[in-house]
């Protein structure tokens, strides 16, 4: 059944709660922030070659083990998780010229479309850290990680196609 009518009233309950929580709560809005990433990954992930595909879903599946930590399940982020996603960075910034300023977000849509992830990314960053969740140290880290690996596809994907990033002119 796709409703229970529970939460009508504007309460849900997370896991293991025995109490209902407002739907407007701290942890709650975590949640959303969570699966609103989530979700927009999977755009990307289908529009997205094999490899970084593949990449998008790894992810996604981390995301569900935060979403559970926040809701209160004995679920982590771990440090074998968190080396991952560097590994993956680092493998890209390898491929790019050095960072020297800010750019533009755009190029190719697709680049476009993971800089717009990349924010998503840090909303539900800041969403889970203004939580009452306890979460691990790892999954914090994972979660920063996340913006900086959204940041490196946009600028590889752009990279590939020949496109040159735009600093801003500040004028």
């Amino acid at each position: 059944m796709l409703y229970t009518r529970k939460g009508d009233t504007g309460t849900t309950r997370l896991v293991g709660g025995q109490a209902r929580i407002s739907k407007s709560s701290a942890t709650t809005e975590a949640l959303g922030s969570l699966d609103e990433i989530n979700s927009f990954l999977g755009i990307l992930k289908v529009k997205s070659d094999i490899p970084v595909s593949k990449i998008i879903h790894n992810v996604q599946q981390k995301l569900f083990i935060i979403q559970a930590e926040v809701a209160g399940a004995k679920k982590t982020i771990e440090k074998k998780h968190l080396k991952e996603i560097e590994k993956i960075i680092d493998s890209a910034e390898k491929e790019l010229p050095p960072i020297k300023t800010f750019f533009i977000s755009g190029g190719t849509e697709l680049a476009a479309t993971f800089d717009v992830a990349r924010t998503i990314a840090r909303r539900a960053e800041r969403r889970v850290i203004g939580s009452e969740a306890k979460v691990g140290i790892h999954t914090l880290a994972y979660l920063n990680r996340l913006s900086s690996l959204l940041y490196a596809l946009a600028r590889l994907t752009n990279h590939k196609y020949g496109i040159t990033e735009e600093s801003p002119a500040y004028k």
